[in-house]
């Protein structure tokens, strides 16, 4: 095993080659603001929360797709690093329709999380208030796109765990959207195995149970885990 030594926020840390900067930083217990991440799956680094310095360089790099390289040096929690990170979240908050006080998720939302723990507490951009519909064909499950953020991170559980593929991305730009099937309603998409995984992947209230009223999501992040695990360890034949 090849091992790369860099140094994260005036820390020394050895770490396998070809680990990323937020595989090092996990390692070391430096904490790095994430939304599209999920343990388990393919990275998207579609949030930009995670985006760190790295000497030598002018430009900005997501920690969960940089790959850690010798003697590197990594700062996560600069002054620039924390606005940027707190322009983001109020973007995020401007672009949907994020009432938390009627949401499924309200107190357990990893949107709210990050708003707390960038130091949020108003947007300075102008609220977009975009017209987006609420899908609850599905006999147990529904998908409001007013509070999705586009992590992506149904798309890659439903994929990469599941195998059903249900879910994709369509279009560009505000008209932006994640689809079931080829944008059929999500009860008629014969693929879909309600197997729930896309729910508990959603950082926000965006896919629900349908039943569900304010502050009542919850998810099971432990199903995910044991079947990565389980699949990386071939459990399955025994």
């Amino acid at each position: 095993m090849t091992v790369r030594t860099l140094i994260i926020d005036n820390q020394n840390i050895a770490i396998e080659e070809g680990s990323t900067i937020l595989d090092a930083t996990k390692e070391a217990g430096i904490f790095i603001p994430t939304l599209c991440h999920l343990d388990g799956v393919s990275e998207a680094a579609a949030c930009r929360l995670c985006l760190v310095e790295i000497e030598g360089s002018n430009k900005l790099f997501p920690a969960c797709v940089t790959q850690v390289a010798e003697e590197m040096v990594v700062q996560t929690n600069t002054l620039k690093l924390q606005e940027y990170r707190r322009m983001t979240i109020e973007l995020f908050f401007a672009e949907g329709n994020h009432f938390c006080a009627v949401c499924v998720a309200n107190n357990n939302c990893e949107l709210q999380d990050m708003a707390i723990a960038v130091g949020m507490d108003h947007s300075r951009f102008p609220y977009q208030f975009p017209k987006r519909e609420i899908d609850v064909s599905h006999p147990m499950f529904g998908i409001d796109h007013n509070r999705c953020i586009l992590c992506t991170r149904c798309v890659r559980v439903c994929d990469e765990i599941e195998g059903a593929h249900v879910w994709d991305v369509a279009n560009r730009g505000s008209e932006c959207k994640i689809i079931s099937g080829l944008n059929q309603p999500w009860g008629t998409v014969e693929a879909c195995t309600s197997c729930g995984k896309c729910v508990d992947a959603c950082p926000t209230g965006a896919i629900f149970r349908k039943g569900s009223t304010v502050a009542e999501k919850e998810r099971d992040r432990s199903k995910l885990e044991f079947i990565v695990n389980a699949r990386e360890k071939h459990e399955w034949t025994r």
